[in-house]
C-alpha cells in the first residue's frame, strides 16, 4: 500500500484578511502531491480505499470531477448526505499528474476573454480530455463567497492516467466531514475552522494559468 505524504488535515483553510483572487487554486499540497476531494456511494468508496485506486463498481469511462476545495465538495454533497454522496474520500495525487490534467484542459464554457473565437474554443474542448470549472467557493455555512474554486473533469485517458499512475493515498474523511458539519451545526465556527484541512494558494505553473483561466 502506499503511504501518504499529506500534511495533518487539521488547520485554518483560509487565510484570514487576504485579498482572495477571483479565480485561484486553493489546496492542501506537499512538494510532490496535493489533495483533492471526491464523494461517492459506500461501495465505490470502501473498494477505492481498499484498493488505494478506483476499481468497480467506479466506470473508468465516465468523466469524474475532483476538487481541491474541502468546502466545496461539502457543498456538493451536502456534508455528505445526499444520496451517491454519503463517504468522501481525500485523494492525494502527484503534483506532476495534476499539472498534465491542467496543461491537457479545456475550460467548460466559452470565454471571450480566453479563446480567439467560439469555432477554436469548441474544438479544444473537443479534443481536451480534461475540463475545468469554477464555481463560487464556499464558507463553513456553504454560502457562496466573491471569489471561485477549482473543479476537474477528468475523462478517457486522463482517467487512466488518474487512477493507474497519480493516485498517492485514498483516506475516507467522512468522519471529519461529521464532525465538522456538527460544529457549525452548534454554531462552534472556531472549532469548525480548526477542523478544516489546510488549504493553501497552489504554485501553478505560469504556462498553464491562461490554459485554465486563472
Amino acid at each position: 500500500m502506499r503511504k501518504s505524504r499529506c500534511p495533518p488535515m487539521t488547520g485554518f483553510a483560509r487565510l484570514v484578511g487576504m485579498d482572495v483572487p477571483y479565480r485561484q487554486i486553493r489546496a492542501a499540497h506537499t512538494e510532490e502531491s496535493i489533495t483533492v476531494y471526491q464523494a461517492y456511494d459506500p461501495a465505490i468508496a470502501e473498494r477505492a480505499v481498499a484498493a488505494q485506486t478506483f476499481v468497480p463498481p467506479f466506470k473508468r469511462e465516465r468523466m469524474t470531477w475532483i476538487k481541491p476545495s474541502f468546502l466545496w465538495m461539502m457543498y456538493r454533497c451536502g456534508w455528505a448526505t445526499k444520496p451517491g454522496q454519503a463517504r468522501v474520500l481525500a485523494v492525494e495525487i502527484s503534483r506532476a499528474g495534476f499539472e498534465w490534467a491542467l496543461a491537457h484542459s479545456c475550460l467548460s464554457h466559452y470565454r471571450a476573454d480566453q479563446h480567439a473565437d467560439h469555432d477554436a474554443w469548441a474544438a479544444r474542448l473537443r479534443r481536451s480530455p480534461v475540463r475545468v470549472q469554477w464555481d463560487p467557493e464556499r464558507d463553513l455555512r456553504l454560502n457562496a463567497l466573491p471569489y471561485r474554486s477549482i473543479q476537474v473533469g477528468l475523462s478517457g485517458p486522463a482517467v487512466h492516467h488518474y487512477l493507474d499512475e497519480w493516485i498517492v493515498a485514498i483516506t475516507d474523511v467522512t468522519g471529519l466531514a461529521r464532525e465538522i458539519h456538527a460544529a457549525v451545526l452548534a454554531r462552534d465556527l472556531d472549532r469548525a475552522r480548526i477542523l478544516l484541512p489546510a488549504e493553501h494558494p497552489y504554485p501553478v505553473p505560469e504556462s498553464h494559468l491562461r490554459t485554465i483561466g486563472a
